[in-house]
C-alpha cells in the first residue's frame, strides 16, 4: 500500500517540524526531499521513518532520521554488496529519545514494544537508550531495530556508503523503496 501525496506533503511537514524542535535547518530542497518510508505497510504512524540524505557517496552518507512518538523502524541489518562489508553506522541522537535495540544479552524490561501483529519479526533485544548528545556505532551486519520515545526523536546517521534498498528485514511484507500515489 502507498503513501498518498496528501499523506506524504504531511507527514513531510511533520518531520520538518521536528527537525526545528532538534535546530536543524534544512534547505528549500531538502525539505521538498524529505523520504517518507512507510516501508510498503500502509501503516506509517506505527512502522516507518523520514530521512533526510545530506550526502551519499561511495565511502560515506550522512542523513537525519525522524521517528514520531512510538513510530518504529523495523528489525534488519544491511549485508555486503557488491564485494563491499555492510553498512556501519553511528546514531547520534539529538532531540527526544530513541530506543535501540540490536543483537547481544536481551534487556529485561526494554521500554519499547514492537507493533502487536508485527511483534514476532522482532528477535534482538539487547537497548541501548540514547538522550540528546548521545550516540552509538552499529557495526555490518548487526541486526537492528529502533523506536521514537514519548515525544519522538531526531537521530543524525554518520555511516559508510549506504545501500538501504539492499537492507534486510526479518518481517517478509516490508518493502523499503518508497511509494507514492495519487
Amino acid at each position: 500500500m502507498a503513501v498518498t501525496r496528501e499523506q506524504h506533503a504531511k507527514y513531510q511537514a511533520i518531520a520538518h517540524e521536528y527537525l526545528q524542535k532538534a535546530g536543524i535547518v534544512l534547505t528549500p530542497e531538502e525539505r521538498a526531499n524529505i523520504e517518507i518510508a512507510d516501508l510498503g505497510l500502509g501503516e506509517y504512524e506505527t512502522t516507518g521513518l523520514a530521512l533526510v540524505t545530506y550526502i551519499n557517496t561511495e565511502r560515506c552518507c550522512a542523513k537525519e532520521l525522524v521517528l514520531l512518538p512510538g513510530q518504529t523502524c523495523p528489525q534488519h541489518l544491511h549485508p555486503p554488496v557488491n564485494g563491499q562489508p555492510g553498512k556501519e553506522e553511528t546514531f547520534r541522537c539529538r532531540w527526544g529519545e530513541v530506543y535501540l535495540y540490536v543483537s547481544g544479552e536481551p534487556t529485561p524490561n526494554p521500554k519499547a514494544a514492537p507493533p502487536e501483529h508485527r511483534k514476532q519479526h522482532y528477535t534482538v533485544w539487547h537497548e541501548i537508550i540514547l538522550r540528546p548528545g548521545e550516540q552509538y556505532t552499529i557495526y555490518p551486519e548487526t541486526w537492528h531495530w529502533f523506536q521514537g520515545g514519548p515525544e519522538g526523536a531526531v537521530v543524525s546517521e554518520f555511516s559508510t556508503r549506504s545501500t538501504d534498498e539492499n537492507d534486510l528485514f526479518t518481517d517478509p511484507d516490508i518493502r523499503r523503496v518508497p511509494e507514492i500515489s495519487d
